[in-house]
């Protein structure tokens, strides 16, 4: 599996492991030109999750959430604007997450979410 497949994967699997917590997918690479945000969720309360993923072997030095660097950040937050502002969702409540997914030996997956990772 190349590093692209790799990365749509850990995706696909960070977004299952939402659903399976109640949280409903409303987009997945939400592109604009401030930047692309991998999964949009809204959580059973209704807080929306902007949430970037992160797919890396395991690595003992360095954590699949520090490559969200603050430039990455600030162009996170940037789309997420531009998102909730296009879709009237601007006054609902909303968090980034980070989710470090890691593929282990098993043909499993860990996943990790930092709830919360940064703010905007």
């Amino acid at each position: 599996m190349d590093a692209a497949e790799t990365g749509r994967k850990g995706e696909a699997v960070a977004a299952r492991y939402y659903q399976q917590r109640g949280c409903l997918l409303l987009a997945h690479d939400y592109r604009t030109r401030m930047g692309e945000i991998d999964l949009i969720l809204r959580e059973p309360d209704g807080t929306i999750v902007l949430c970037e993923v992160k797919t890396r072997s395991p690595d003992p030095l360095a954590s699949p959430a520090s490559a969200v660097t603050p430039a990455k950040q600030r162009r996170l937050i940037r789309a997420a604007e531009q998102y909730l502002q296009q879709t009237g969702q601007s006054d609902a409540p909303a968090r980034f997450d980070v989710a470090e997914v890691t593929p282990l030996d098993s043909g499993r997956w860990m996943v990790h979410i930092i709830r919360g990772a940064f703010t905007a």
